[in-house]
């Protein structure tokens, strides 16, 4: 019997609010036992988890398959031969961008940003800031011209959100479908009406 290759994803968080929607990403990545989760939580997402969830650091972390220090530039995931399917950044600081446009690889998550965009794999920018100013919008375009995907987490109410955890798995259903997953109970448009996915 051939044993399923395990698939690996990166995940930034940095400091952007936002925290609840990595957070929700991760939980949600549970339900593919195929795949690992690299995580690397930045100190302005420290900050911002405290002040958005109720969730410790310690909490946020054992969501992940591995949890890396900010400062471990030596880790697998700042490596192009550790296969991964790619990254995403969530949420993604108007700072992180700026590395991420500029190849300022200054910590783990933007070398690891680098490798993904070295190695053309998948790189997901939930860039999180309103509004956005010149300078922004000059990054975003730089790291769209690099291969990056820019996921701002714009709210959606074709699918009637009765919550704001509604709007952020939302959310969350558009990153994984990015990698061609499937969030279970993703309601998709369907040309007048809204299609609940099973899963």
């Amino acid at each position: 019997m051939t044993e399923k290759k395990v698939k690996h994803l990166v995940v930034g968080m940095t400091g952007a609010s936002g925290a609840p929607i990595g957070i929700e990403l991760l939980q949600a990545m549970k339900h593919f036992p195929d795949w690992e989760t690299h995580l690397v939580i930045s100190e302005g997402a420290r900050l911002t988890i405290e002040q958005e969830t109720e969730c410790s650091l310690e909490e946020v972390a054992a969501l992940a398959t591995r949890c890396y220090r900010l400062g471990d530039v030596g880790a697998r995931i700042a490596s192009g031969t550790f296969k991964t399917q790619g990254m995403v950044i969530v949420p993604c600081s108007m700072k992180t961008l700026a590395g991420v446009a500029t190849g300022y690889s200054d910590n783990l998550v933007l070398r690891a940003a680098d490798v993904v965009i070295k190695e053309r794999r998948k790189l997901v920018l939930v860039a999180r800031e309103s509004p956005l100013s010149p300078l922004h919008l000059q990054n975003m375009q730089k790291a769209a011209d690099l291969g990056a995907l820019i996921l701002p987490p714009v709210l959606t109410f074709y699918n009637h959100p009765a919550s704001i955890q509604d709007m952020t798995r939302h959310i969350v259903g558009k990153i994984l479908d990015v990698f061609d997953l499937e969030m279970p109970n993703f309601r998709r448009w369907d040309g007048g009406s809204v299609e609940q996915s099973k899963g």
